[in-house]
């Protein structure tokens, strides 16, 4: 990594409000990734050793875990105690909400558990918006091209039909939950449409949003309905350690880990819906993130033990700006609501060296590019380029205060005026591309076993649209647990047969014979620095 130029000498270069050319010297977009990217160069892959990938190329940091020895053994559960309920969500983001509410509206009993509590997720930090085409100039076979294309064409063609098709509906149904979208228009009319913004790598404007915290209101009205649903019993607090298995190979539910009471309990269960979000908190290669705390990967751990297909497990998405400086808040996300607006990428001789609306990861390999090259700025040891948010809020005035507001409370926090002083931003790693196979119906390759949101793969290839999150959360959340619910129904009557972690056994004796240790356990349930040991938290209770 080059030195970069010092922040005192780019702002002097840096002018607001001028509007600088783009630099003339782009490279070919499989050149810029090749070269740039995070998910290239000599150590990016490692071939997994054992499990149903067998063979297949994995980004080595999460190949660890998924090639790791369960946190528990029978011993630990003897005696537990055990619940038993139709469906079992795992994960309290949007997914998982979704995937309950569907359940239950199927009428299934539903046990939702998260490992921190309700709404604790990455779905809280979308900013944004949501895609969907609502537009008389927009349609679904549009967006399903944009997505496609974004993804480099590594996506399923028919989820990704799928869920552009389910995008209105989408729409209409957290309307009726109460979740609010910006709207243009005076109301003179009678009525107000939508406000659509054109997000990067799309054909069409089809990004709804609430100001620049779309994924805070969308969690709150799911929230709300599930805490106001009969059918659905939440267990904070409570991350899954372990999935159960019966004597066929299914799932036959969980093992959740009570961090208050400090106690394991089985929770049996005709399907399980895995919901647990991404991998940022893993901090792969080494890149700050903008993920929440509890982003570890856990659903790709657990369903890869008990035999699941995953798929582009290479593939992870790094968002262009990431706060740079000060270092105590890097990798905190600047949403690309901002560049959608117009503000616009500087480096350190004040030049625009990219389509700020190009797909995000042509953009973030673009920053890389000019920090490599030494046209970063460098401050107090941090290394980035400048957002110019100062010229966006003079060409518009007033779009901080009013439409940017997350933003100006991030620049608060920096300590900074984002109409008079540009933000140092930097990659941070924000999604994770691929994640557990599914079909149509969440359903993985275990039977009983489904996935939903950012823990499964398929829908995204190998670069996210913006906006697409959100849609994915929700079609497949909903899909999932409709899904679920009705193989639950068709089991029907008490749940019997045995159910335990036999597939751990048999998992240990694929490590050994693939010469790998045991000592190695996962999932990791929290990041490194939280200092959280399973074990060593149970002997205090005892």
């Amino acid at each position: 990594m080059a030195e970069g130029i010092a922040y005192e000498l780019a702002r002097q270069r840096y002018r607001p409000g001028t509007a600088p050319p783009l630099r003339g010297d782009a490279l070919p977009v499989p050149e810029l990734l090749r070269r740039y990217h995070p998910d290239h160069g000599p150590n990016a892959r490692t071939p997994l050793a054992v499990g149903a990938n067998r063979g297949e190329p994995c980004q080595p940091e999460l190949a660890r875990l998924l090639q790791a020895n369960a946190l528990i053994d029978d011993v630990d559960i003897a005696g537990a105690a055990m619940l038993t309920t139709e469906v079992l969500v795992v994960g309290g983001g949007g997914a998982g909400c979704a995937a309950a509410l569907a359940a239950a509206a199927e009428g299934a009993q539903v046990m939702l558990a998260t490992k921190l509590r309700l709404g604790d997720s990455n779905t809280v930090m979308a900013e944004g918006g949501i895609q969907a085409a609502i537009g008389e100039d927009d349609s679904p076979q549009r967006h399903f091209e944009d997505t496609l294309r974004a993804g480099h064409f590594c996506a399923d063609p028919a989820l990704v039909a799928q869920m552009v098709m389910d995008g209105p509906d989408v729409i209409r149904w957290l309307i009726r939950l109460g979740m609010q979208f910006d709207q243009e228009g005076d109301g003179r009319s009678g009525h107000a449409d939508l406000l659509r913004k054109k997000p990067g790598g799309a054909s069409a404007a089809r990004i709804l949003s609430y100001r620049d915290y779309t994924g805070l209101e969308m969690m709150r009205v799911l929230r709300e309905a599930v805490e106001l649903e009969p059918r659905i019993e939440l267990a904070n607090r409570s991350p899954v350690v372990e999935l159960l298995s019966d004597e066929r190979g299914r799932c036959a539910g969980a093992v959740i880990y009570q961090l208050e009471g400090r106690r394991f309990v089985l929770v049996r269960a005709r399907a399980v819906i895995l919901a647990t979000g991404g991998a940022g908190r893993l901090h792969l290669n080494r890149f700050p993130t903008s993920n929440h705390y509890g982003a570890t990967a856990d659903g790709l751990v657990l369903a890869y033990r008990l035999g699941a297909r995953l798929r582009e497990l290479d593939s992870f998405q790094y968002h262009p700006t990431g706060i740079a400086h000060p270092a105590h808040l890097a990798g905190g996300l600047i949403s690309e609501a901002a560049r959608s607006a117009g503000a616009t990428l500087i480096n350190g001789l004040g030049e625009r060296f990219i389509d700020e609306l190009a797909p995000r990861d042509v953009v973030a390999s673009a920053i890389l590019r000019e920090c490599e090259e030494g046209r970063g700025i460098r401050r107090d040891g941090q290394l980035g380029v400048f957002l110019d948010t100062p010229s966006l809020e003079a060409a518009q005035p007033g779009i901080l205060a009013e439409r940017l507001v997350t933003l100006s409370h991030l620049a608060h926090r920096c300590g900074q005026d984002p109409a008079l002083e540009p933000f140092l931003v930097y990659p941070t790693l924000h999604y994770q591309n691929g994640g557990i196979a599914i079909d149509g119906d969440g359903a993985s390759s275990v039977a009983g076993l489904y996935g939903a949101g950012e823990a499964s793969g398929g829908l995204h290839g190998r670069n996210r649209l913006m906006g697409n999150a959100l849609l994915d959360i929700l079609s497949m959340g909903r899909r999932a647990g409709t899904a679920a619910a009705l193989a639950a129904r068709a089991a029907g009557g008490p749940i019997v047969g045995r159910a335990g972690i036999g597939h751990v056994h048999a998992w240990q004796r694929e490590l050994t014979l693939a010469g790998l240790p045991l000592h190695t356990q996962a999932p990791q349930l929290f990041p490194g620095y939280a200092n959280f040991d399973l074990h060593a938290q149970r002997g205090a209770a005892a």
